[in-house]
Parts: C-alpha cells; sequence; structure tokens
C-alpha cells in the first residue's frame, strides 16, 4: 500500500509520465491519493474578495487562518473544484478514481482547535481563537478499505469532521500522515515542486526518524510541514516516507527507487 500526497495543482504541475506511473503502482500495488490545493483557495477566495490570513507558530509552522467564511470557500475549492479535477483526469487515464473529503463516512476526524499560539508582527507569542483549524484525532478506513479492494483508487480532500459536526481544515500532508498510518501503508510519499529537503545547500538524500525530528526547528516554512508529516507517518507504523519532486520524468517510479529525493525511514 502506497499513499501519495499531491498539490493541487496536479493537472498542471506533474510531469506527463506521472500517469504511467500511477499505472505502474496499480499493477502491483494498492494506491491511495491525498491532494492539497492551498494555492487555489488562496486563489478563488481573492476572487471573492475574501483576503487570506496566514499565521505562523512557535514552532515555524506557517498555516492559514480558517474563519467562518474561509472554511466554506476551502470547502468549496477542495472537495468540488480541485478534487473533481484531479478524479476526471485519472478516470480519463483509465484510472478507477473516486473522490472523497475526509467528512464522508467520518474517515477524518478532528477536534476543533479552541486557540492557536501565533507570533505576531513584533515577534511575541499571542494566542487567537482556533477558527475551524482541526487538529486530526481519528481516520477511520472502513469506507477507504472497501473501495480499494473492489479495485478503486481513492482520492481525498483534507477536510475532516469535528465533534459538533462542523467542516474543519486539516493540513494536506498530515492528513496523508494520518492516512497511512491508519491503513499501515508501507510508504508515504510526498510530492512538490523540489527534489526534497534541502540543507545547507544540498540535498539531504536519507535520514533516519530521529535525526528528522532533531532537524525540524532548522527547515524553513514549506518544507517544515512535509517533514513534520514524515515523522508522523512513521511513527505510526509507516516503514518509509519520501519527499520528492513531481516534476522529474517518472517521478514515482523514481522516488520509490530513491532518485534524487529524501527518504525518511526508521534506519539507515
Amino acid at each position: 500500500m502506497i499513499v501519495i500526497k499531491i498539490g493541487g495543482s496536479i493537472v498542471d504541475g506533474l510531469h506527463a509520465s506521472t500517469i504511467q506511473d500511477i499505472h505502474g503502482v496499480l499493477s502491483s500495488d494498492k494506491l491511495v491519493i491525498v491532494h492539497g490545493g492551498g494555492k487555489e483557495v488562496t486563489r478563488i477566495a481573492g476572487k471573492l474578495g475574501k483576503e487570506q490570513r496566514f499565521v505562523v507558530s512557535p514552532g515555524g509552522i506557517r498555516s492559514r487562518y480558517t474563519d467562518r467564511e474561509t472554511i466554506e470557500i476551502f470547502t468549496m475549492v477542495m472537495a468540488g473544484k480541485i478534487n473533481k479535477e484531479i478524479v476526471s483526469m485519472l478516470i480519463k487515464h483509465g484510472i478507477r478514481a473516486v473522490g472523497l473529503s475526509g467528512i464522508d463516512a467520518s474517515m477524518i476526524t478532528a477536534e476543533r482547535k479552541k486557540r492557536l499560539v501565533v507570533i505576531d508582527e513584533r515577534g511575541r507569542k499571542v494566542a487567537i481563537d482556533g477558527g475551524y483549524t482541526g487538529k486530526i484525532s481519528n481516520v477511520d478506513t472502513s469506507l477507504l478499505n472497501t473501495l480499494i479492494e473492489s479495485g478503486y483508487t481513492p482520492v481525498i480532500a483534507p477536510i475532516a469532521i469535528g465533534d459538533e459536526y462542523e467542516m474543519l481544515n486539516v493540513d494536506g500532508d498530515r492528513a496523508a500522515a494520518y492516512v497511512a498510518g491508519a491503513l499501515k501503508a508501507d510508504r508515504a510519499l510526498f510530492m512538490t515542486d523540489v527534489n526534497g529537503l534541502m540543507m545547507d545547500g544540498r540535498l539531504v538524500e536519507h535520514i533516519t526518524l530521529d535525526e528528522a525530528k532533531r532537524m525540524l526547528p532548522k527547515i524553513g516554512h514549506g518544507m517544515e510541514k512535509k517533514v513534520l508529516a514524515c515523522t508522523e507517518a512513521l511513527s505510526m507504523g509507516v516503514r518509509e516516507a519520501i519527499i520528492a519532486s513531481g516534476k522529474v520524468e517518472n517521478p514515482i517510479n523514481s522516488a520509490l527507487r530513491h532518485l534524487n529525493c529524501t527518504v525518511i525511514s526508521h534506519g539507515k
């Protein structure tokens, strides 16, 4: 079992050979796709006149501040536009894809964050209302397993359902990690627009889980969430997590062969 996290721009951004790669994976393994799409959410929100706000945690994690209007736009774009574009593209190429969000069948449940501690413009820690952001508490794989065993490829939008049945924004990378952990996947693959984790100007090709945890505070905005998600996936029993570029030829096959990417595992 392989869980792949892709950006929301898959239709335009990934290499043309990606579809061939997906067929290759499905010929010998099972596959679940989790997608993002934050840039498209920001673009559509702008068209609707809703300016997006981003906050940074004391640990350096940058995230979208999700108020009531934003979660409505987020759900519309993620579970609607982006999810169905990806599903239709896969179906066009003969892949039996099914689009879902974490809300369907209560697949991804999350606890709504009541307060967020963030760093303000002056570098001080301040507490703000948590809005509609969630911390994932559980992934129910019943529906996923039913679909997978029936030969379908699930495509999941990272929206969770809260304790009061509200829609919650959860990070796509971390959603992929939790899905991979719950499915007991062998590998979690995080596709991005760079080859992997860069430190001191060079690509980090292979590190252990413990090394990745120690490096987290030194990693800049953007990549830190992917490395954090990798550590979470491994901590939940996934054998190997990979960060790789989706813009190279045969990106999935290359990543699974550990070519020009970052591999995080339990030991070297």
